[in-house]
């Protein structure tokens, strides 16, 4: 199902957002009062909270879409300061929409995000037309810097990158949260990493259940694709264990200990969030 979501600056709840629906539309996509309006684009529902809630703290206005016909509909309708777009989404990629885009916004300054951390990804992204890439999961600190930089306030800071250790597939010597790595992500925030993690573990059920089907079906494509968007959603929360059992899948997806692995790594998050 499709989403369309805004995040209001002075009131940047990472964990409900409110429906724009036709009113999205039929307002001005230039904010108000000044504060710029956004258009986010990420498929991923804990990511999209997280990248919202780090915009809206500029403050900006945010917009999400979770698709490439959602972003099209939105975006033919007025104005946007800025473009954040994924760099894969369900229904198309980032730089076939910029494309479209370009036609009729040929000067709006576009962000590609994306958990692909190979340097060709990044280059293939900034040849497309976008200004700057963001490699996720990074700090919130991370996404305002780049914004105020394409936004026109320049700020410079370096992105950071949580990469756990996957140590032995079958026992990674990490906790099953990480509140360090949560805490930097979010500012400190503590309201914003509950909801978020509350969001990933419903949405963690519908996860490993894709990753094991794609996997006992012999679908290598789908398996890194649902563990490249997992990725991400564990370095927002800090689920540090999970984290290091999804890398280790998306490494060799084919490995039946590292999928065991995945799947025991995924039900301890659960049964632990459940006591």
């Amino acid at each position: 199902m499709e989403r369309t979501m805004k995040h209001q600056a002075t009131n940047a709840d990472a964990g409900r957002a409110a429906s724009t629906g036709n009113a999205a539309l039929a307002g001005t996509m230039r904010g108000t009062d000044a504060v710029p309006r956004l258009l986010l684009v990420e498929d991923d529902a804990t990511t999209s909270a997280f990248l919202a809630a780090a915009a809206s703290a500029l403050p900006a206005q945010v917009d999400t879409a979770d698709s490439v016909a959602t972003a099209l509909e939105l975006a033919t309708h007025g104005e946007y300061a800025l473009w954040m777009f994924d760099a894969q989404l369900p229904d198309g990629r980032g730089s076939d929409l910029l494309l479209r885009l370009r036609a009729r916004h040929p000067h709006t300054p576009a962000l590609a995000h994306t958990a692909d951390r190979e340097a060709s990804s990044t280059a293939a992204l900034l040849a497309a037309g976008f200004a700057e890439v963001l490699v996720k999961p990074l700090p919130a600190s991370t996404v305002r810097d780049a914004l105020r930089r394409l936004l026109g306030d320049a700020v410079a800071d370096t992105p950071e990158r949580y990469r756990p250790e996957p140590g032995e597939p079958g026992l990674p010597a990490l906790p099953v949260w990480d509140d360090e790595v949560a805490s930097r992500a979010l500012n400190g925030n503590r309201e914003h990493i509950a909801s978020l993690r509350q969001l990933f573990l419903d949405e963690l059920p519908q996860a490993r259940e894709v990753v094991l089907t794609a996997a006992n079906s012999g679908d290598v494509a789908a398996v890194r694709g649902q563990l490249h968007k997992l990725s991400a959603s564990c370095g927002f929360v800090g689920a540090a264990r999970l984290a290091a059992c999804v890398e280790a899948l998306r490494e060799h997806p084919e490995d039946g200990a590292r999928l065991a692995a995945f799947e025991r790594c995924a039900g301890e998050l659960l049964d632990n969030a459940a006591r």
